[in-house]
């Protein structure tokens, strides 16, 4: 299981011919709870932000990332009009409520299984001085698909 955190700024390169093409910028995921694949920015004065697919990943390593093919990979409006996702980016330090409508806290970080692209779980905050007292707290993904809006993330809970 891996956190975000420690996949961005990751280099990530084509397995077959050794060549650097990029880092991990972003991660995606769907409203269902799976990660769709990556947002690389690009190495190169013409390579822009493309998005690597899960299954085009053949190796999620400490310190790096290995893909099959850059034939692949796609454009951020090619996948805009392929996938219905979210970003990291877009959802960190968000509210999260629970179905009763109790706050738990912003998301921090998500936990990730790289192999079958399952969030496991997602780390919440309360604030810096609530973390240094108390920690942050973990939360168990359940499967069920988030609600999602600019406000905030409604997610079922399991104390």
């Amino acid at each position: 299981m891996r956190t975000f955190k420690t996949v961005k700024g990751l280099p990530i390169y084509n397995q077959k011919t050794a060549k650097l093409i990029g880092t991990v910028e972003d991660l995606c995921f769907s409203p269902k709870g799976f990660v769709i694949g990556l947002v690389m920015d690009g190495k190169g004065l013409f390579k822009r932000d493309r998005f690597i697919p899960i299954d085009v990943i053949q190796a999620l390593g400490d310190d790096g990332v290995m893909i099959q093919s850059e034939e692949r990979l796609l454009t951020c409006q090619e996948m805009k009009s392929c996938y219905e996702f979210e970003t990291y980016d877009q959802l960190r330090f968000k509210a999260v409520f629970t179905e009763t409508g109790d706050k738990i806290g912003l998301l921090d970080d998500v936990y990730f299984s790289p192999q079958m692209g399952r969030i496991e779980a997602y780390e919440l905050t309360d604030g810096f001085f609530a973390d240094l007292a108390e920690g942050k707290k973990v939360v168990k993904a359940t499967g069920q698909p988030l609600a999602i809006s600019k406000d905030a993330i409604v997610m079922e809970f399991e104390p």
